[in-house]
């Protein structure tokens, strides 16, 4: 896939990479760490949050520039839904949530580069950490998609069979406040998030792509 370049930032959007899963279906090995094309799928995911601010990665640390922010979800291997759960815990200690975040009309960039704004983290791109066709520019068209939306509560990927990719999106931080349950342990994204207002966003290439079993990491 040819890159498009992206805006150095995108205004009020935090990213989120879950890294936490066991990988049963890959032998239990650490697939965060397993290079595509040579590069590790985890430096894939967050080279596309490369104009999000903060990045959070909810897993074990593991080799990455150091503004990378760490946490884990409790108990480890509880679920995506547990790890966002922490991921937004983590955010809202970093950015407190402002009255100003539910003005999804107001595009006006208000980060402050002395520190951390009100608008920070307004809206949030959570990514699962194998898709090693995922970009910044897959980033920046789901971001534009839900700006341009102001009654949708997130935007997320979709494949060519028309199947919504729960694990590459971006979302409005309220929504995401307002739908994760307070016993997160177990709950899948689809469930936690499926009677979301969502807009869809066409997936390119291999933008889709996952690595789930051994067969998904041959060219």
């Amino acid at each position: 896939m040819t890159e498009v370049p992206s805006p150095p930032v995108l205004p009020g959007l935090a990213g989120v990479v879950l890294a936490g899963g066991a990988a049963r279906r890959l032998g239990g090995i650490d697939k965060p760490s397993l290079r595509v094309e040579g590069v590790p799928l985890l430096v894939t995911a967050t080279t596309a949050l490369r104009a999000a601010e903060p990045v959070i990665v909810v897993g074990p640390r593991r080799p990455l520039p150091a503004d990378v922010r760490w946490v884990r979800e409790e108990p480890p291997g509880s679920g995506p839904v547990a790890a966002l759960a922490a991921a937004l815990a983590l955010l809202d200690r970093l950015a407190p949530p402002s009255d100003d975040m539910t003005d999804a009309s107001d595009t006006t960039d208000t980060t402050d580069t002395t520190g951390t704004s009100d608008a920070t983290g307004m809206t949030v791109a959570v990514l699962a950490a194998d898709l090693p066709g995922v970009t910044a520019h897959t980033v920046a068209r789901l971001w534009s998609a839900l700006r341009g939306d102001p009654a949708a509560d997130g935007a997320l990927l979709v494949d060519e069979a028309g199947h919504r990719q729960w694990l590459t999106g971006i979302w409005r931080r309220a929504a995401l406040t307002t739908a994760v349950p307070t016993e997160p342990r177990g709950a899948s994204m689809r469930g936690t998030l499926g009677m979301s207002s969502i807009v869809e966003v066409a997936a390119l290439a291999d933008e889709a792509r996952d690595i789930d079993t051994p067969e998904d990491l041959r060219p």
